[in-house]
């Protein structure tokens, strides 16, 4: 049997954590920091259009498929480490100058990475939670376990759907205020008059 493998530029793992997937997606970002080092983030390009080149080039590398993790604090606390290890690299901000990581937000403007992660699993959240209630994904909100299935010993894994549980009381909503206020959103039309 096989512990993990990639499917679809993600890893699969058997512990059906996201942390190995996570874990990958941090080193190849790091990598395309690293590789941008002195051509982008030591050269004489002005800090916004730095900026605008991490969040078109680099950010998409780390939160391909991110709307499907479901993390833990830790994975919230490594996701931020790199949100800042790039944004340290890009100011070309050193270890040695001790600098606080919020005045690195400051100077940027950029929202903490975890929080685009957030916002990314919400809004599939809410996509799901549209969709017509015999469809097989809008099943996951309403999954219940079987009559005769016993958690086995431990602590509980994380799952995708605690992870939106945790998000939605950080919005101070409940699952079917969430799944509510999911449906009562009305798509843009495409046909719908320029301003």
């Amino acid at each position: 049997m096989v512990e993990e493998f990639v499917y679809l530029g993600s890893i699969v793992h058997s512990t059906t954590q996201s942390s190995p997937d996570i874990a990958r997606r941090n080193a190849i970002t790091r990598a395309a920091m690293q590789n941008l080092d002195k051509q982008i983030w030591r050269s004489r390009i002005t800090i916004p259009t730095q900026l605008k080149l991490y969040n078109t080039c680099i950010l998409p590398i780390f939160l391909y498929g991110s709307e499907c993790w479901a993390v833990t604090k830790r994975d919230v606390l490594k996701i931020d480490a790199l949100d800042q290890w790039c944004l340290r690299k890009l100011l070309g901000i050193k270890w040695y100058h001790h600098v606080r990581n919020d005045k690195v937000k400051r100077t940027t403007g950029e929202p903490r990475l975890s929080a685009i992660v957030q916002a990314r699993r919400l809004s599939l959240f809410g996509q799901i939670a549209r969709m017509p209630d015999e469809t097989d994904a809008r099943s996951i909100i309403n999954a219940s376990p079987l009559e005769n299935w016993r958690r086995p010993p431990g602590r509980p894994n994380t799952t995708w759907m605690k992870t939106i549980q945790q998000d939605l009381r950080s919005n101070n909503l409940s699952l079917d205020e969430a799944i509510t206020v999911a449906q009562n959103l009305s798509t843009p039309s495409k046909t719908a008059p320029a301003k």
